[in-house]
């Protein structure tokens, strides 16, 4: 079902993942599918999706549907309607702050723990985050805003993911996927992001040079001019549902 002025937006098939074998693979599978439909706005805030329906479309029983949803609202995506399925969440601007709040902290802690590393194996991890900001200047240069906003979001995972605290990388991949649906859809609101790339070059110099207070300054102050970028935005255009 959906809810009123709310258009369907199902699950295509191409979007559905290759099963997995075992009943845990299936979750994950419904997991993944789900999640990146909120991601992308195949499901939009407000959106609501029967669990048998969704079932119907990944091809699955309603087991590990069920499953995936109850893990996606403990992560702040859905909110379980009892005996109708999922609703999917929407972000206020008050949301918005909290997260760039905890992503700030987050990353800055990330970066710190990188830079802390020995050094061969930072060396490693500041390739991959060098060659995902050389990809986003060169995706800036031909005014391609998607390639950009993808190379971005693999430096801020690589960034996440390789300073080696699963707790983090955990709590983090929670709030950046709340956040990414706004980032994507603001992300032609605003002038051409050119100084983050360069922000991205501090964070990986220090990381680079072992300094890890340079790092995490370095980090959150990256995040924290995203945010001044992105939360005037949606004050003027009232953007009080994302």
């Amino acid at each position: 079902m959906t809810s009123a002025n709310i258009a369907p937006a199902p699950l295509r098939p191409s979007e559905a993942p290759v099963p997995e074998e075992g009943s845990a693979g299936r979750v994950m599978d419904a997991y993944n599918a789900i999640k990146e439909a909120i991601r992308s706005n195949v499901f939009a805030p407000g959106y609501q999706a029967a669990e048998i329906e969704i079932a119907r479309q990944l091809g699955m029983s309603r087991t590990p549907v069920h499953e995936a949803m109850a893990r996606l609202q403990e992560e702040g995506l859905v909110r379980i309607l009892p005996k109708k399925g999922i609703v999917i969440c929407s972000l206020s601007p008050a949301d918005i702050e909290e997260i760039y709040e905890v992503i700030i902290a987050l990353e800055g802690a990330a970066a710190a723990r990188l830079s802390g590393l020995p050094a061969e194996e930072r060396e490693p991890v500041v390739r991959i985050l060098r060659e995902a900001t050389d990809r986003m200047v060169a995706a800036l240069d031909q005014e391609d805003l998607t390639t950009w906003a993808q190379a971005d979001e693999d430096f801020h995972e690589a960034l996440v993911t390789r300073c080696g605290n699963r707790r983090l990388m955990r709590m983090t991949g929670t709030v950046a996927d709340q956040l990414h649906r706004a980032r994507m859809f603001t992300l032609r609101l605003r002038p051409l992001p050119v100084s983050s790339s360069e922000e991205h070059l501090a964070v990986i110099d220090a990381i680079e040079k072992g300094d890890t207070i340079a790092a995490s300054r370095a980090a959150r102050l990256h995040r924290q001019h995203a945010h001044d970028a992105l939360v005037p935005l949606i004050a003027r255009y009232d953007l009080r549902s994302l």
